[in-house]
C-alpha cells in the first residue's frame, strides 16, 4: 500500500512539472510574439510638439472617489526592433483559425488594438477595400496584427468590401478602389475620432519593423519596395498599395476620386491631388519600406483611365468625399475587423467614364 501511495506521489509530481512547463511555454510564445527585439528603427516624428508630458499622474475624483492612472504617452522613439518580419502562415484559411492564432494578442471587437502600459499619441485607422481575396485576408489579418502592435498604436482595422448582386452586370464586375476608401473614412470617422488613415491594399504584407505606421506631418508612400515590382518603384510617381495620411490632408484634397471603375488609375490621380495642394510626399528608405506582395487573379483593367487622369484638376473640387453616393448594406464589427459592406448604387455610371 505505500508503495502505491508513493507511485501516485512521483506522478502528481512529474504532472505538476509538466503543467510547470506548459505555462512557462505559453508565457515565452507570448512574449516572442507581442515583445520588441532588436532593430534598427529610423526617426520618426510621431507626435507634435506640444504632447511632452512623459509622467505618471495619478488624479481624484472627488464626487465619486474615483482613481484615474494617467498613463505616460508611448515612446516617439520605440524600442530596438528585429529588422525583418518572420511573415506567420495561417493554420487554416479560416478566420475563427486566424483568430485563435492572434489569440494572445487580446485584439478588442472590431479589430481595435491600444497598448496598455502607455497612452497611445494617435488614433489610426487602418482602411482595406475589399472584394474576393479571402485568402489574402487572412494572411493580411494573421500578419498586421502582430506587426502594428509591436509599434504601440491605438489602431482599428476596417475591411471595406464592394457589394455586387449576381455578378453585377451594371458594373462589369470591376472594382473601385478609390470610392471604397472614400466611403471608409467617411464611415470610420462616425465611429471614432482617428487621427489619421492608411490606405492599405489586402495584398501586401510589411517586411521590415522599421516601417512605422504612425501620423506622418505629410503623407507618407509607403510601399516603395515591393517584391512584384523588384523591390523599386515601378516609376517616380507612383503612389499605390500603402498611403497614409493625417485626416486633415485627406479632408484638403477631397480623398480620392469615385470614378476610376477597375484596375489603375485612382492611385496617379491621389498623387496629382496630394502634389496639386502642395503637399510633399515622404517615403521611408526601400530598406525600411519593403512589403511582400500575395498572389491573386488580375483584376480588370480600367481602360479609360489614362483619359480620366487628363481631367485632374478640372475634377478635384468636386469628384471626392463631397460627391459620395452610396448605401451601407451592414456594419460589423468582427473579432479581427470592422466589417463594412457598401453597396455603390451609381456603380458604373459616371458619364467621364464612358468618353
Amino acid at each position: 500500500m505505500f508503495l502505491g501511495t508513493f507511485s501516485r506521489v512521483k506522478i502528481l509530481f512529474v504532472l505538476g512539472i509538466i503543467c510547470l512547463l506548459v505555462q512557462c511555454l505559453y508565457y515565452v510564445n507570448y512574449y516572442t510574439l507581442i515583445n520588441t527585439i532588436q532593430q534598427y528603427v529610423p526617426t520618426t516624428k510621431l507626435a507634435p510638439n506640444t504632447m511632452v508630458d512623459n509622467k505618471n499622474q495619478t488624479n481624484e475624483l472627488e464626487n465619486n472617489n474615483v482613481t484615474l492612472i494617467h498613463l505616460a504617452p508611448c515612446p516617439q522613439i520605440l524600442p530596438a526592433l528585429k529588422e525583418r518580419v518572420d511573415l506567420f502562415v495561417p493554420a487554416r484559411e479560416n478566420l475563427e483559425y486566424v483568430a485563435l492564432q492572434l489569440s494572445q494578442l487580446r485584439i478588442l471587437e472590431g479589430g481595435h488594438q491600444m497598448p496598455l502600459e502607455c497612452e497611445a499619441r494617435y488614433k489610426i485607422a487602418i482602411l482595406v477595400p475589399y472584394r474576393n481575396r479571402f485568402k489574402n485576408l487572412c494572411w493580411f489579418l494573421l500578419n498586421l496584427h502582430p506587426f502594428l502592435t509591436k509599434q504601440k498604436l491605438d489602431y482599428t482595422i476596417f475591411i471595406i468590401e464592394q457589394f455586387s448582386e449576381s455578378s453585377s452586370k451594371e458594373d462589369d464586375g470591376r472594382f473601385n478602389r478609390g470610392k471604397l476608401l472614400n466611403i471608409g473614412y467617411t464611415e470610420a470617422l462616425k465611429l471614432s475620432d482617428f487621427d489619421c488613415f492608411f490606405f492599405h491594399d489586402v495584398d501586401l504584407l510589411p517586411m521590415n519593423n522599421g516601417n512605422i505606421y504612425s501620423c506622418p506631418d505629410q503623407p507618407r508612400h509607403l510601399a516603395v519596395a515591393v517584391d512584384k515590382y523588384n523591390n523599386k518603384l515601378p516609376y517616380g510617381q507612383y503612389f499605390g498599395g500603402v498611403v497614409g495620411m493625417s485626416r486633415t490632408h485627406f479632408k484638403l484634397i477631397n480623398g480620392f476620386s469615385n470614378i476610376f471603375w477597375g484596375w489603375g488609375g485612382e492611385d496617379d490621380d491621389l498623387y496629382y491631388r496630394t502634389t496639386f495642394h502642395r503637399l510633399n510626399i515622404t517615403r521611408y528608405p526601400p530598406k525600411v519600406a519593403s512589403y511582400h506582395s500575395l498572389s491573386h487573379p488580375r483584376q480588370k483593367v480600367n481602360p479609360h483611365r489614362y483619359k480620366l487622369l487628363e481631367t485632374k484638376f478640372i475634377r478635384f473640387k468636386s469628384d471626392g468625399l463631397n460627391s459620395l453616393n452610396y448605401e451601407i448594406k451592414s456594419i460589423k464589427k468582427l473579432p479581427l475587423y470592422t466589417h463594412i459592406l457598401v453597396d455603390m448604387v451609381d456603380r458604373f455610371k459616371d458619364a467621364n467614364y464612358r468618353k
